[in-house]
């Protein structure tokens, strides 16, 4: 797909990774426009980065379905690529025993929904919602990006997350076999520990814990992430697959 005929549209684009992805499309001469749950930071990341900002939460049909209209209307035309990076954390052990009074407690359920409706049924959403468009324009080409993550293989405290990532990258594979007939281009990035806003938060102990198994011995950044999405977006036989980009921890 040659940039300069790229409508974009990249999810959880006010900050972090997606905040990298807006500037990308634009730095390549596409036109892009972004949504975050924030309307406060939508209207900052728009000033400071250009695109199109509105807000928009993923995990509801309405939000979503509007998202794209106003996406269409801004850009001139029907989305031809979209990258489904909005994502969010809840963490927490499946039970947990309080060492002080020894009370076991489970998991909240509002938990592993806030992390599902965002990280799994959102790119859901958007994605029905870009793939029915892009087949009824009859566009030559689209492509969807899907941002999943290492912890898909299972990473304790993640069980929410983990379900999501893993279920997203397989997802990446079932689009792509049933959108292929259409030209449309499905795949999928798994970062590893990346430096946002996410992971900005987290003790230094703890970051020495995690990143001591990582071959480069550093974390990513938005950058690295940014790359990989640009190589699907422009190598023209590639679907259907996840590219892992996390120093080599998962080898």
């Amino acid at each position: 797909m040659e940039w300069s005929e790229v409508r974009a549209v990249v999810t959880g684009g006010a900050r972090g990774m997606g905040f990298r992805f807006v500037q990308g499309v634009r730095e390549a001469g596409g036109k892009v426009a972004f949504c975050d749950v924030d309307e406060s930071a939508v209207h900052a990341a728009a000033e400071q980065n250009g695109g199109v900002g509105l807000r928009a939460d993923v995990s509801r049909e309405d939000d979503v379905e509007a998202l794209f209209d106003g996406a269409e209307e801004a850009l001139g035309g029907p989305v031809n690529l979209l990258v489904n990076n909005a994502g969010i954390t809840r963490d927490g052990l499946l039970v947990k025993v309080d060492r002080q009074t020894g009370e076991v407690r489970g998991f909240p359920k509002a938990k592993w929904d806030a992390v599902l409706g965002v990280n799994l049924t959102g790119p859901f959403l958007c994605m029905r919602a870009f793939a029915t468009r892009a087949v009824r324009a009859k566009l030559q080409e689209a492509v969807a990006v899907n941002l999943s993550s290492i912890s898909r293989a299972g990473n304790p405290g993640q069980g929410n997350y983990s379900a999501a990532k893993a279920g997203l990258a397989a997802d990446t594979m079932v689009w792509a076999k049933e959108l292929g007939r259409y030209g449309i281009r499905v795949g999928a990035v798994a970062p590893g520990f990346i430096h946002t806003p996410m992971t900005a938060g987290m003790r230094p102990d703890i970051l020495e814990k995690i990143l001591a198994p990582v071959p480069l011995h550093r974390m990513g950044e938005p950058e690295d992430i940014w790359q990989a999405v640009r190589f699907i977006v422009e190598c023209r036989y590639f679907t259907g697959r996840v590219i892992e980009v996390d120093g080599g921890l998962t080898l």
